[in-house]
């Protein structure tokens, strides 16, 4: 059974699924990996899930609050004995229901073309490809997306 708590940044178990997500996109993104890195700083995230199975935090995501009342979606992880459970769907769907209480009406994203996991649930998920935006805007690699809430 897979249970979600709502915590922040400073959450142990947040840590340590971000440095498996860290050392997992260093490998897909290769050389690119210190630009994209720079924009995925975890401290000051205040709002962020994980999913827990069996006691075991196996997934986690995080909403960063934009100008403009909107949020974008940061630091989806799901480790390898997560997989394949719902626990990324279960996460984003957590996020989204959180932004809709503290009254944001869009999600906005980025997420890279090496990640085609990530693609497939995004769009599952009723996410569109949009124009890429802020510091990814002219990045070759990188795709974004949106929903509306």
């Amino acid at each position: 059974m897979i249970t979600l708590k709502r915590t922040n940044f400073q959450n142990s178990d947040f840590v340590a699924l971000v440095k498996l997500l860290d050392a997992d996109l260093k490998i897909r993104d290769g050389v690119e990996h210190g630009f994209y890195d720079q924009f995925n700083k975890i401290d000051g995230l205040q709002h962020v899930v994980i999913a827990y199975e069996n006691s075991q935090a196996v997934g986690c995501g995080a909403f960063k609050i934009h100008e403009g009342n909107f949020v974008e979606i940061k630091r989806m992880y799901v480790s390898i004995q997560g997989r394949r459970k719902g626990v990324a769907s279960a996460v984003l769907n957590e996020l989204e229901q959180w932004a809709t209480t503290l009254n944001f009406d869009k999600c906005i994203l980025e997420t890279g073309k090496q990640q085609p996991e990530a693609i497939a649930l995004y769009k599952k998920c009723g996410y569109t490809i949009t124009q890429n935006f802020g510091f990814y805007e002219n990045v070759e690699n990188s795709l974004c997306f949106q929903k509306i809430l």
